[in-house]
């Protein structure tokens, strides 16, 4: 089954997709297997800059009127579908060559406080304007399942490392340094996984909101950390910074721009200026709490020393960032994650991750491991949006081994 996994970060630059073929390998009797996976083609197709002001406009006044709410999903949903069509065109593939579309969509807000009524999630994006442009079936919404049991609903890129990457007698990290920092710590001792996940923090969030602040929108991050490598650190601002109450908050968490959003970066930005700091300094000031709350965050909840960091995300290319990660972890093997160690390609990583979220969903299986996100319970993770191959897509699955209560538990990757 061919599944074209989609995904837009907090970063909100573009839409990352992978097509992905899964193929069933093995099925245990008590209903666990194995699945391969191989990378048809994958791609980013950037956001039109006027739609990312938009979405970025709501999520930072933390506020819309309904219209705007309503036409944004929609309109949202048109972009990723005509993402879709570029990247379609692009590698010479048509509609027919895709069973499931899985969109991740971007997320307006997460609410996830603990003084929260309710675990509430929400990522625009309406399935049903793909399902009219393209006719294929889609599965989106993929976290709220987990929160209804008690989870965070992320980080879920820790589905895909976990079945992809747990080794007997390894104990390895796979850190995103996206808009928001997250880990998924995995070891494996006689065979028992040990894994939960976690975001630490900002990471290119704040980073980039200084650099469009400086640059007048002109440069949209820090290139190869010039800036940062340039300016100086305010090491009592930082302190000051370090004080947020989320970086010493006990598992399972997670956040994103509800609280690390571009007011708050321009909040650290005044406080700078009051400081009378240079563009540089302030850069320097707001990439070294990146560094600072990953290291930390390894130094608080780690249960044991980790071997391998494999890093991956925007922030993976700048070097300052890297750097002061290895500095303030010595013992530990900190190194971009590559095509040769992970077997897919970074840069399709979450969208990869997707396809792999709205596979299990068709054929009602878990797309989450509990430890990691928080729930009770594995559960099915999308809503299924029928398209006009949905009759067929079901009769390929009913001829399928496919029992209640299954559960994928090992990823291989097809060259």
């Amino acid at each position: 089954m061919r599944v074209l996994g989609m995904n837009s970060g907090t970063a909100c630059d573009g839409i990352d997709l992978a097509l992905c073929e899964f193929k069933q390998v093995e099925r245990n009797e008590n209903g666990t297997g194995t699945l391969s996976l191989k990378v048809i083609a994958y791609d980013e197709v950037p956001h039109d800059i006027k739609l990312k002001q938009r979405i970025l406009s709501m999520i930072n006044k933390k506020s819309g009127d309904l219209a705007e709410i309503t036409q944004l999903n929609f309109l949202v949903g048109k972009a990723f579908a005509d993402a879709i069509r570029q990247f379609l065109d692009k590698n010479g593939l048509t509609n027919d060559d895709i069973d499931v579309i899985a969109p991740h969509g971007i997320t307006m807000w997460h609410q996830v406080d603990d003084d929260s009524e309710v675990k509430s999630t929400w990522q625009n994006g309406e399935s049903s304007v793909i399902v009219k442009e393209t006719g294929r079936t889609v599965v989106n919404d993929m976290r709220v399942a987990d929160m209804v049991y008690g989870g965070q609903g992320a980080p879920l890129t820790s589905f895909l490392d976990v079945v992809l990457c747990a080794e007997e007698g390894r104990t390895r990290a796979y850190q995103n340094l996206g808009g928001i920092s997250n880990t998924t710590f995995v070891s494996m001792k006689n065979g028992i996984i040990t894994a939960f996940a976690f975001d630490q923090g900002p990471s290119n969030v704040l980073i980039d909101r200084a650099v469009r602040h400086y640059t007048g929108g002109q440069q949209q991050f820090d290139k190869d950390g010039q800036m940062a490598s340039r300016g100086k650190v305010n090491t009592e601002l930082l302190q000051e910074l370090l004080q947020n109450p989320y970086y010493k908050k006990q598992l399972p968490k997670t956040t994103g721009r509800e609280l690390f959003s571009d007011s708050y970066a321009d909040e650290v930005i005044k406080r700078c200026e009051e400081l009378n700091m240079s563009p540089d300094d302030v850069v320097a000031t707001i990439t070294q709490l990146t560094i600072d709350t990953v290291v930390q965050s390894y130094h608080d909840f780690m249960p044991e020393p980790v071997e391998e960091i494999f890093v991956h995300g925007g922030g993976g290319f700048n070097p300052v960032v890297m750097e002061g990660i290895r500095k303030g972890l010595p013992n530990t093997k900190v190194t971009l994650l590559t095509k040769e160690e992970y077997g897919l390609p970074a840069s399709c990583k979450e969208a990869a991750m997707f396809a792999l979220i709205g596979h299990e969903c068709i054929h009602g299986r878990p797309g989450q491991i509990p430890s990691c996100t928080g729930a009770s319970q594995y559960t099915v993770l999308g809503k299924i949006t029928p398209g006009s191959n949905y009759h067929e897509l079901i009769r390929k699955i009913a001829q399928e081994p496919v029992q209640s209560f299954d559960r994928t538990v090992k990823l291989v990757i097809e060259k």
